[in-house]
Order: C-alpha cells, then structure tokens, then sequence
C-alpha cells in the first residue's frame, strides 16, 4: 500500500531537522536508539559504520520526535572514544567474525605446539628448550593474538542486542556507543575474558620459567607439571571462550558460516584438535617420565651430580650445547642412561609413554607433531582399547580422562558429522530408493523394455537438473511476497520474451508468473499429438521442441521451437469463446522433444482465470494483431494464402504472356480470334483457380481467436 507523506521536504541547520506532520504517525512506531535485525534489512553496498543524523537516517528512516530534538545529542551517542558504532549485520562485519573464528580456530591447535618445545639432548642427556621450534611457535601465536587484538577494538563499538528486547522476542541492537563500550569492558564474558586468553603465559613458562629453572638446578621433573599446568589453565577458559563467541555471533547474525560443508569440515578440525591436545599431553607427561627415569639413574651413579640433568644452555638450537667436562660428558654416555631410560626394551616400565621414549630426543619438529597427533585420534577413536597403562596413578587418571573425552567427542562432534554427511547425501540416497522401488514395479508388471529405458531417462535427467529438491513444496513453504519475488525473478524474463504478454503491464506478468510450473521432458518424447486436449501453454527454458503440422493432402509443415518461444496458444481462442466452452481444444500439431527440455507450463484454468480477470487488457488492436502474427495457426493459414495467392499470380502472368504470344502468332482465317482464345483461356484457369482456393480453404481452415 503507498502512503503519501505531505511536506516530505526537510530543512537541516545546526543539527536539526524539521518534518511535517507527516511523519508523526511513524515516531510512534520508531525505537528509540535500538532497531530490530528481524525488520530491517541491509544492501551490500551499505556502510559498516554511520556517525552523526545523516548515516542513522539511513539505518532507520525517520526520526522520532524526540530524536529530532535531541539532534546534537545523538551525534555524541553514536560516536564515542573508540569511533563509530559498527552494524554487526552488515556484510563485512559477518565477513570479518568468519576470519576471525577461523584464526581462532587455528591458535587453538598453535598453543599445544608450546608443549614440544622442550625436549632432551640426547648426547648429553640433559633438558633444555629447542629454540628455533619455540620461535616459530612464538611468532604464530602473536599473530593469532594480534587478531584477538583486533577483535576485541572491534567488539567495543560493536552494536549489540538488548536482553530486554529478547523479552518480546524482537532481538533489538543497541545503537548508543558509550553504552555499546561499557556493556563490552564490564560484561563476563566481554574485555577482561577477551584479554585473558590473550595473556602470554605459553610465553613466559617457555622463555622465562623453565629457563629460569633449568639454570638454577632446581627440581628439574617439576618443570612438566608447570607447563602442564599453565597450559590447561589458559586453554581451556580459551576453549569457553570460543563456544560463547560463536553463541554471541549467531544471536545477532542467525549464522555464521551458512553451509552444511562449513560444519562438517570445522566439527572435524574440532576433532583433530581434541587429539591434537591428547597427544601433547601425553608427549608432556612420557617427557616427564623420562626427566625421572634420568634423576633416578643420575642418583644411582657416583660420577653425576644432579645438576646434570638440565642443561648448561637452557635455551639451545638444535640442541647444540657449549664445551661441557668430560664427567658430564661420560653422564650421557653410561649405559645406565642409554639401556634403561633411552630404550624402549630396557628395565623401565613406560605403560602408554613407550612410543615417547625415542620422541623426545627427536630433533625434528614436524615429526614431533605428527606421532602425538596419530597417537591422539586412534585412542580417542578406539575410546581407548589400544591403551596398557602401568601402575602408576597419573597414568591411569589420563587414560580415564582420554577414554571419557573420547566417548564424548565421538558423540557429540562426530555425531555431528554423520548429520552432515547425512543432509548432503539423502537426497541421493531417497532417489536410489526411489529407482529401485521402480526398477521392482516395471518388472512385476512387465513392461517393455523401451519404456523401462524411457523411464530409467527420465529419472536420470530430473535427477540433473533438480538434483532431488522439490522447487515447488520448497518455494512454497516461503512468504507470499518472498514465493512472489522468487517466481518474478525466475519467469518474468521469460514471460516477455513472448511477445503476446510483452505489450502487458506488470500487474497481468506477475499474475502469469505466480501460476508457471516447472515441467521436464526428456530427448525424444511425444509431449502433445495432434488431436488431443490442449492442456496448458508451455514456454521453453532449456532444450528444442519440434512441432508438426500435418494438414489434410498429406503434406507436413514442422518448426522447431527453442529457448524463449511457446506453444498451446490453441487455448488463447478458447478462453476468449462466448459463451465459455468447457471442452478443451484440440491440439493442430504434434510437438516431440529433440533433447531434453525444461519448460514452466501454464495450465488451462490459470489461463482462462487471466483471461477473465484481465479481460480489458486484451481489448487492444495491436495487442490481437501480435497474438495471430506469432501464433502458429495463424501462420500456417497465411503461408498457405500466400502461397495460394502466388500460384494464382503467376499463372496470370503465364496466361497473360501466351495471350500476347498468341496474338503475334495470328496469320489467317482457320486460325481462331485472339479474343475467343483469351475467353476460353481465361474459363478455364478461373476454373482450376476456384477449385484449388476451395481445396486450400478446406485443408487449412481460417483460425477463429474470438479477440474481436
């Protein structure tokens, strides 16, 4: 319905505007710094970012009154300290948030890689940190920091939604940028939650802490459970965080990614991330191991002095350590350290740490991270069978803790993933069941073999183009003017390609595109035969038609119709018949696929409802001029006019030139007058003309459209 807004001009000056009274009725119904994601919609090309009454104007159309009054106090509303108040629905914020929880994503698997960093030398047997692994570690993880960082300036004007709106269910943002900033620094999960996950604890225990403690030779098997420690106690409010970043984001946008693929690959990286972390914790824990089994033997052995169980250089690349005497050097070569601690068949009991022994002195990084991860996904995968812990107690508590969280994952996340693949596969699934069930049904009732081929075809090809959707108990479960717009957009083009309905306004093609039914027929199959019920007009989308005409001396005239043209229009003279007849015309030619077709039928009743409701708008001369130039009928009867005229034509024009001929030729009396030679001529084609225009009239009858 359009609404007349009177005095819709507007002046500006020292930021206030006047309107008229026309919008008085609208400042009621305006929110006041609030607008709602569930009414308004936003183009691509919209600004991220508004500041001052021109940009809100745009977000919400008219001001309320008391909007207008408050003209430069909304200006300061809607820009703060931190800049102008950003829409979270636009289409770059949406972009940014999947950047976002992608990199996310990533520093979860980059923060267990700070695990690997420490290992052992294996020539002299003593720990210390692998410097060039925990570079490249350290450098990746700022980054992924660098983003929170950005995210977090973001998420300070970053508008909204109002739980008090959620009361009502409308979902309403909150436009006012002091409040957007205070409600983000002082909620719970908001700035202090933000920079908590960011802190650089991995950092400080790897350059800072366990260096420190290395160098003292302190108690040097209490390193692990530190950076154990350290680790879980950062991870996994990280974890949390996460989660409730991706609630906060769906609360506002509805989604994030949109598509069944993004769920199914980041429920799967979420799988590889929980083994991932079982793997590093079990690295740690066989590390912390074989820091025992080393103080232990060092105890046993009169030369070594505890301090050589750490390093001189905590912090080495590649392990490479300074000149050292030769008691620490004969430390790492005793063959109570290379029988018993570095091998897996020595004394020692390693339980689940046995594939850690040779591991740990491994200098090579990727390999580092590929065992721990292998190890990680088969216990979780195998809920942990392959498990053979020993008696110690914080052995068992992992495997316990390894055996729940891999019945949980493998509940939730891969779960998950088979509804996943499910959605994708279903529908194919369905049409295998479906081509079985008629596979059984033609051989109970024995049909013939080319008609199982033609219905085998015909499955196969509307499998290719639909690929199992059903486009209209989709379409139809949407709004009426969404369903409407959706037809529009798929027909309209089509609908004025035929240039009967291209000289109608909108009101009459939206009406024909509302009723339009997407038909399939497959190469070469007999769509219509000449004398049966004409059904429904049919425009074709994709494919060729070939129509036959065959008239009543035996001759057939064939056209091919392709992409944009139509057929049926037998059913224009129908529906403007008076009285109406309810018999449906019968059909002039036969129409067979030439490949395969998609087509929208309009049917019988859908054309004559358009016809009687709009009957004025086919009331037009040019109009019932168009309908017969492009309907099929009216051409086959005028090609056989002219063509009848052109024959009478040129037999004229031969009699008239055997007149002359024969007038020349007049040389006595046995010779007839030219003007008897001209009567008798002239009878006698006036005669074989009469028969043949007769003969024409009868074969092809003039069409009768009724548009007079």
């Amino acid at each position: 319905m359009k609404m007349g807004l009177k005095g819709k001009k507007h002046t500006q000056a020292g930021g206030t505007r006047s309107y008229s009274s026309g919008f008085s009725m609208w400042s009621k119904l305006q929110p006041k710094r609030t607008k709602s994601r569930d009414y308004y919609n936003y183009s691509d090309e919209e600004s991220t970012s508004y500041s001052g009454e021109l940009s809100h104007s745009q977000f919400n159309g008219p001001f309320s009154m008391h909007e207008v009054a408050k003209g430069e106090t909304q200006k300061i509303q809607n820009r703060w300290l931190f800049g102008n108040v950003l829409d979270p629905q636009s289409k770059s914020i949406k972009r940014i948030n999947r950047i976002f929880l992608l990199t996310s994503s990533l520093g979860m698997f980059i923060d267990p890689l700070f695990l690997y960093t420490i290992t052992i030398n294996s020539k002299l047997a003593c720990l210390h940190v692998d410097q060039g692994f925990a570079t490249a570690v350290t450098v990746l993880r700022s980054l992924v920091d660098a983003m929170y960082l950005w995210h977090i300036w973001l998420q300070l004007k970053l508008a909204y939604v109002s739980k008090q709106s959620l009361v009502l269910g409308g979902g309403e943002l909150v436009w006012d940028a002091r409040d957007i900033a205070m409600h983000y620094l002082f909620a719970f999960e908001g700035f202090i939650f933000d920079l908590f996950v960011i802190l650089p604890i991995p950092q400080v225990m790897i350059w800072i802490i366990v260096p420190s403690i290395i160098s003292k030779q302190g108690a040097i098997t209490s390193i692990m459970p530190y950076m154990l420690a350290g680790f879980l106690f950062q991870y996994i409010p990280k974890v949390l965080h996460l989660f409730l970043v991706v609630q906060r984001m769906q609360r506002v946008t509805g989604y994030v990614f949109g598509t069944a693929w993004w769920g199914f690959a980041l429920n799967l990286f979420c799988y590889i991330v929980a083994a991932h972390v079982a793997g590093s914790c079990w690295y740690t824990l066989g590390l912390e191991r074989m820091e025992q089994c080393l103080e232990k033997q060092c105890a046993l052995t009169p030369s070594c002095s505890i301090d050589y169980v750490g390093c001189p250089k905590p912090v080495s690349f590649l392990g490479k350590q300074p000149y050292t005497n030769s008691a620490f050097l004969a430390w790492g070569a005793s063959s109570n350290v290379v029988d018993i601690c570095f091998s897996q068949d020595g004394s020692m009991v390693w339980g689940i740490y046995n594939w850690v022994v040779p591991l740990v002195t491994d200098t090579n990084g990727f390999q580092k991270i590929i065992l721990p991860l292998f190890w990680g996904i088969m216990t979780l995968s195998s809920f942990g069978n392959a498990l053979t812990p020993s008696n110690h107690l914080v052995e068992a508590i992992f495997c316990v803790l390894v055996v729940t969280c891999g019945l949980l994952l493998f509940t939730m996340l891969i779960g998950n993933i088979q509804v996943f693949l499910h959605s994708y596969t279903s529908r194919k699934e369905a049409m295998q069941l479906q081509m079985r069930d008629l596979e059984w049904w033609m051989r109970r009732r024995q049909l013939p073999t080319r008609v199982r081929q033609r219905v085998r075809q015909f499955e196969r090809q509307k499998w290719a183009a639909t690929r199992g959707v059903d486009e209209a108990a989709m379409v139809s479960e949407l709004p009426e003017v969404l369903r409407r717009d959706i037809k529009r957009h798929l027909c309209v083009d089509l609908v004025r390609q035929v240039p009967l309905f291209d000289q109608m306004d909108d009101l009459v093609v939206n009406q024909i595109c509302e009723r339009l039914k997407p038909m399939l027929f497959v190469k070469r199959e007999t769509v219509v035969n000449a004398g049966d019920p004409v059904l429904r007009m049919m425009f074709v989308v994709r494919g060729f038609i070939q129509s036959e005409y065959r008239m009543k001396n035996g001759n057939t005239s064939c056209c091919v119709l392709g992409p944009g043209t139509f057929c049926g229009d037998e059913l224009l003279s129908w529906c403007f018949k008076k009285p109406p007849v309810q018999r449906f015309p019968p059909s002039t030619c036969t129409l067979r696929t030439l490949s395969n077709c998609e087509v929208f039928g309009f049917e019988a009743d859908d054309l004559r409802y358009i016809t009687e409701h709009f009957r004025y708008k086919f009331a037009n001369e040019k109009l019932k001029n168009t309908a017969r130039y492009y309907s099929s009928n009216w051409r086959t009867w005028a090609a056989v006019t002219v063509q009848l005229a052109w024959r009478r034509f040129k037999k004229q024009r031969d009699e008239r030139k055997e007149r002359e001929k024969s007038g020349l030729l007049y040389t006595g009396l046995n010779n007839p007058a030219p003007e008897e030679v001209t009567q008798r001529t002239s009878l006698g084609m006036t005669e074989k003309d009469r028969l043949r225009l007769y003969t024409a009239m009868i074969t092809s009858p003039k069409p009768q459209d009724h548009l007079e």
